[in-house]
């Protein structure tokens, strides 16, 4: 699975991409994989009110389901103004 970081979650992790084996079912356990990491991971995933995330491209939720080929993308909320 390709999974891509932006902003400050790209600053905490120290990557803006990276491609994992993982058997989470949705973005939920997805996160928690990435979490359980420590580091800039757990840092980056510690509040998920502040992510926004989207699979293949697509804005989702955190029980969207994944599969092995899937895009996922974390960013943080965009403001416009």
């Amino acid at each position: 699975m390709k999974i891509l970081y932006f902003a400050w979650l790209r600053q905490k992790i120290g990557r803006s991409e990276e491609t994992v084996d993982t058997t989470a079912a949705n973005v939920a356990a997805l996160i928690e994989t990435l979490r359980a990491r420590g580091g800039g991971y757990e840092a980056a995933f510690r509040d998920i009110k502040l992510l926004r995330c989207a699979v293949n491209q697509e804005h989702a939720g955190l029980d969207a389901k994944l599969s092995p080929n899937d895009e996922v993308a974390f960013f943080p909320p965009v403001t416009g103004g």
